[in-house]
């Protein structure tokens, strides 16, 4: 078998905000219970396993590979839910998105305070 990513373990300040967050936003399925964990299984087979922190959250960053169409409809809830936006993981950027190797990407907080991206290309993968 080859080596596959099978899972993430997000820390969350709230795991149910954090949980339904992802699923929103990303139009996932509703996450599920494993023992402590509230999974959010994204399409590709790896899921983010979202566990309550019981400190302080160290923020992380997280990229999702979308379609041009998947694109536009993540972005639509992220405005609507998110004031703030970059084209940059800098946050140098305010209200843009990228077009990095000819596709589009944007960056956004989830509410625990990691660094989300959505990209329709991956990086180097450009013309």
């Amino acid at each position: 078998m080859a080596v596959q990513l099978n899972h993430l373990i997000v820390m969350a300040r709230d795991q149910a905000e954090s949980a339904s967050f992802f699923t929103e936003i990303l139009g996932l399925p509703a996450a599920t219970r494993f023992g402590p964990f509230l999974v959010v299984q994204t399409a590709n087979g790896v899921s983010l396993d979202v566990d309550q922190a019981e400190a302080d959250v160290t923020p992380m960053h997280y990229a999702f590979l979308v379609s041009e169409g998947e694109f536009d409809e993540i972005f639509g809830r992220i405005r609507e839910r998110c004031p703030d936006y970059w084209a940059d993981p800098g946050r140098l950027r305010p209200g843009e998105i990228n077009h990095h190797d000819g596709g589009r990407g944007v960056y956004f907080p989830d509410p625990s305070g990691h660094l989300l991206e959505i990209i329709t290309r991956p990086y180097g993968s450009g013309p």
